[in-house]
């Protein structure tokens, strides 16, 4: 068994996450994992799950949080959810 490296709970049914990095990481749950790698949004400070934004290596959960803080790109991020094409 492995331990998580969040909550440090001793589990039979770990997983490991390997990043692009190569760093390895434990975890018992998709929340350990998601409070340990996921980027926080620069304006509200939810973890960016889905896709989310980015702007000069700001990340936002969407286009609107990028907007509220004054991204530089800001005006032209679009949220893709809900979004028709054409």
């Amino acid at each position: 068994m492995a331990s998580c490296e969040v909550c440090g709970n001793d589990y039979w049914m770990t997983f490991e996450v390997r990043t692009a990095g190569d760093q390895v990481h434990v975890f018992d749950s998709f929340e350990c994992a998601a409070h340990r790698l996921a980027p926080s949004c620069e304006h509200c400070g939810c973890r960016v799950l889905g896709h989310g934004v980015e702007d000069s290596g700001q990340f936002f959960c969407c286009a609107h949080c990028a907007r509220q803080a004054g991204a530089s790109m800001a005006d032209q991020l679009r949220d893709a959810v809900g979004a028709h094409p054409g």
